[in-house]
């Protein structure tokens, strides 16, 4: 007599569902999390370097000293 994966009462398979269901949830709450942090860490990222960028800036608003003597880039 052979045993397939799907053979069995349906109590059976429901039985392993419930006993394979904390594994496959802690699972997905892993990739979750990763996915999560490494959202979160872009976004930190990506505001130090706005954080940065405007921090080179002049405070008065002035343009920076090479783009003042006509040394823009890009035209």
């Amino acid at each position: 007599m052979s045993h397939s994966p799907t053979a069995g009462s349906p109590w059976r398979v429901l039985v392993q569902m419930v006993r394979d269901w904390p594994v496959a949830s802690q699972q997905q709450a892993r990739r979750n999390a990763m996915v999560a942090t490494t959202s979160c860490a872009r976004r930190r990222v990506e505001r130090q370097e706005v954080a940065d960028f405007l921090a080179a800036r002049p405070a008065d608003g002035t343009a920076p000293a090479e783009q003042r003597a006509g040394h823009r880039t890009g035209h």
